[in-house]
């Protein structure tokens, strides 16, 4: 399937997807002279020889290498992006093509947003999270202090193009973590790709199933950042997940085991649902269902009831609270979610305690009837 969707937000992003998705747009490199391409160690060898291939100037273009991960999404190594991209000599007519997953989009976005006072560029996102989610919407940033997207600013790029070729190149765990964030597409707005993801197991999944929730989910999250573009409302309930999911993430990312993005969303999603469950309404056999669901492609995080304080005192930094108060976006059901509820400190610690108590729901035992 080969689908392209071209909206607007202040300036035009073009988003193309599906199959052929990267033959489709090689157009866009004929407007600028001079292209830089942003990659860290894994994109250099894995994806862009595709990209290479599929866009011949790529072959001849300024590769600016970074180290990747989580812990080094810094302005430190935003320095050095732009550093080589001073060296090298771009221009604000240049353009930055973004090669990876939700670090480089979110990072390079930043470096290029920000480099002499505004530089093109283009994300080419190579992982299922920052396919369906990171690269899509004009959020840039970086961690800082160890809070995660401390720093950045909405800023568009000038186009997205999200080819599944790239998602060969990813082990199991990382198509997990991107598996959480359609997961949350499914909870939050759309049921029916809730039940695509409940039907059936990860590894039977084909890729036309594959390729569906990835058009899907994106086709989600383009409606909401179309109507909200600066998270003042709607755009709000895509952090369902987050506001626990980040503070775990963080906690993590300061261990010797640092988990992925979406195995803290798939967490954090867990708890949240618990507290949807207490304060908005969703049903108990809903929450089973997704406890078993989740259970089913998670393994179960390993924090105790010793760890708490300090998870809520990280919740503290979340960039949704206001007045000190932690507001959460919470479901009302399967494909139904609000935001702005605000959460005390009690009720989610409530909700780390059920995450830790393990209670393991089967998929055979929440779906039937």
């Amino acid at each position: 399937m080969y689908k392209r969707t071209e909206i607007n937000f202040h300036n035009q992003v073009e988003y193309w997807m599906g199959v052929g998705a990267l033959n489709e747009a090689a157009s866009l490199l004929d407007r600028y002279a001079n292209i830089y391409v942003l990659v860290d160690e894994n994109t250099a060898k894995d994806c862009l020889p595709i990209l290479q291939d599929k866009w011949p100037r790529i072959k001849d273009a300024t590769v600016i290498d970074i180290v990747s991960g989580e812990d080094n999404k810094t302005l430190l190594t935003v320095d050095n992006i732009w550093f080589q991209l001073t060296r090298f000599q771009a221009d604000r007519h240049s353009l930055l093509i973004n090669l990876g997953g939700g670090v480089i989009t979110d990072m390079g976005g930043f470096a290029a947003a920000a480099f002499k006072r505004g530089m093109k560029f283009v994300h080419v996102p190579t992982t299922l999270l920052a396919q369906v989610d990171a690269a899509i919407g004009g959020k840039t940033g970086v961690d800082f202090s160890g809070f995660k997207n401390h720093i950045g600013f909405f800023k568009d790029p000038e186009a997205v193009v999200i080819d599944p070729v790239f998602l060969q190149t990813l082990d199991e765990r990382q198509w997990r973590s991107g598996l959480a964030e359609v997961m949350k597409y499914g909870l939050i707005m759309d049921e029916d790709l809730w039940r695509l993801i409940v039907d059936q197991p990860l590894e039977n999944f084909s890729p036309a199933v594959f390729e569906e929730m990835i058009v899907r989910s994106v086709e989600n999250k383009i409606k909401i950042v179309t109507e909200d573009s600066q998270e003042t409302g709607m755009r709000k309930i895509l952090n369902f997940g987050h506001t626990l999911g980040h503070a775990l993430e963080t906690f993590y990312l300061n261990t010797a085991n640092p988990i992925t993005h979406g195995e803290a969303v798939a967490a954090g999603m867990i708890c949240e649902s618990w507290i949807s469950h207490k304060l908005t309404g969703l049903d108990f056999k809903s929450l089973a269902q997704i406890e078993g669901v989740i259970n089913r492609f998670f393994a179960r995080l390993n924090f105790t009831q010793e760890h708490i304080r300090g998870l809520l005192n990280l919740t503290r930094q979340d960039k949704k609270a206001r007045d000190g108060k932690i507001r959460y976006s919470l479901l009302e059901k399967v494909g139904n979610s609000v935001f702005d509820v605000e959460v005390d400190d009690q009720l989610a610690e409530e909700s780390l305690r059920y995450y830790i108590q393990k209670t393991n729901w089967t998929i055979d035992e929440t779906v039937q009837n």
